[in-house]
């Protein structure tokens, strides 16, 4: 390229530079002339100002929704926990009024069991305030575990001694209930504890 047509090109870019530069001159607005959109600064700041004011309302609202969220929250839980503190207290209600005939089967026994040639009646009368005490547990949904003789299961016996066993069938077996394992409604709330042969 020759100097004739590099200083051309030059002047050119001057040229077009100085015209961009007029042209945003013109469309940049003075403070007090409406812009493009009809308003002026002023009237722009004014709209800002309007609209930080409903946007700060805005989350004054939300605020105060979520304050009364939390304690409606909070208030649900205190009453879920008193309800069901109320349903233990009445679930051991109903089991100790259910258990309330037994305590007066015992004290009929043991007033009998003072009286002259009671040995036969006293031990009947036992007997009977076991079957009803067993009944009424039955109804609340307890069931005993029968453990003698059955192979020693971790998961429903508490093996508290191990001894000889007497045959070799009974080997890893229970041979004795030292105290029965019970089941409320097919969950244990006691293991049998048993002696194990080995």
């Amino acid at each position: 390229m020759t100097t004739d047509k590099k200083e051309a090109l030059r002047e050119e870019e001057q040229e077009q530079q100085s015209v961009e530069s007029a042209a945003q001159e013109e469309t940049l607005p003075t403070e007090d002339a409406p812009s493009k959109e009809g308003g002026s600064k002023k009237d722009k700041v004014s709209k800002l100002k309007k609209k930080n004011e409903e946007l700060q309302q805005e989350v004054e609202e939300l605020k105060d929704k979520y304050l009364r969220l939390f304690a409606e929250f909070d208030n649900y839980k205190k009453r879920m926990l008193r309800e069901k503190m109320e349903l233990l207290e009445t679930a051991s209600k109903d089991t100790i009024k259910a258990l309330l005939p037994v305590l007066d089967d015992f004290d009929r026994a043991k007033a009998a069991a003072g009286e002259e040639n009671s040995k036969e009646p006293f031990s009947e009368g036992v007997e009977l305030v076991y079957q009803k005490l067993h009944t009424i547990l039955q109804q609340l949904g307890l069931e005993p575990m029968e453990s003698t003789g059955k192979d020693f299961d971790p998961d429903h016996h508490e093996a508290i001694a191990e001894v000889p066993a007497p045959s070799e069938e009974l080997k890893g077996k229970v041979v004795d209930t030292v105290e029965k394992g019970y089941k409320l409604k097919d969950q244990i709330i006691r293991h049998a504890k048993v002696v194990v042969g080995k």
